[in-house]
């Protein structure tokens, strides 16, 4: 139903249920389309409006600050890379626009903190890159392409004295290599370090899953490792974390 009062029967094109998005398809005329903000514009403290129809009482709109940037670990979905808001999001909130101050999609309100199922100012959008990203993958492809070593891996920080030889603070310690993926193909053994990925230093697991996750297929994954006392570097190829085993 949009907000004219008009109707449509939905066609899904295709679902994403590890980050909670879909595309739908419906045939009216006269559509306007909502322009996109630069996903690097938001900051904390930006003015933000969230659009939806909360308890469905008809078109909503809230308004609040972006309170946080990143929020993850919240086992909400498989990814999670959320923008937090104080604008008031309720049930029936989640799939409406997340807009600037200029009226931009920054992102698709999805989620909100309650002990009692109502808003108490800690709301959860998804970021209009992640948006972007999943919702052309599906139009395109019909599914999300994501990159897929293979690997089960924990956070470890590098001892006081390895860290001032090698130079790097963390790591992820590989516990787990799945038979016939891209890391037991590359020659990655238990008991790895991974240091680094394409150069980039381990900082975060969900920083690092993301820098993975957008490898396509077949490209070429660097990996610095250090194994027992010895660095070196080994290129994995990803695989395709849709066609895993």
């Amino acid at each position: 139903v949009l907000s004219d009062g008009r109707m449509s029967r939905g066609t899904i094109v295709g679902v994403d249920p590890e980050t909670d998005l879909a595309v739908v398809k419906i045939q009216l005329d006269s559509l306007s389309s909502i322009k996109f903000a630069n996903p690097d514009s938001l900051n904390v403290g930006d003015f933000v409006l969230a659009i939806g129809n909360p308890f469905g009482v008809g078109q909503t709109m809230t308004q609040g600050i972006v309170s946080a940037l990143g929020r993850d670990t919240l086992n909400l979905n498989t990814f999670e890379n959320f923008i937090q808001t104080d604008a008031a999001i309720n049930p029936g909130n989640s799939g409406g626009a997340l807009v600037n101050n200029t009226g931009k999609l920054v992102g698709i309100n999805t989620a909100i903190y309650s002990k009692t199922g109502s808003s108490v100012g800690i709301g959860f959008a998804i970021p209009i890159d992640e948006v972007i990203k999943v919702t052309s993958d599906i139009i395109k492809y019909g599914r999300v392409i994501r990159g897929w070593l293979g690997i089960g891996a924990d956070l470890v920080t590098i001892t006081r004295s390895k860290r001032a030889e090698i130079g790097y603070n963390l790591g992820f310690i590989i516990s787990e290599i799945i038979s016939d993926s891209p890391a037991a193909k590359a020659g990655l053994q238990t008991g790895d370090i991974i240091l680094s990925i394409d150069g980039n230093p381990i900082i975060n697991p969900e920083q690092s899953i993301s820098q993975i996750i957008n490898v396509a297929p077949g490209q070429p994954v660097l990996l610095k490792i250090l194994s027992g006392d010895n660095i070196t570097q080994l290129t994995v190829y990803s695989g395709d974390r849709a066609l895993k085993r």
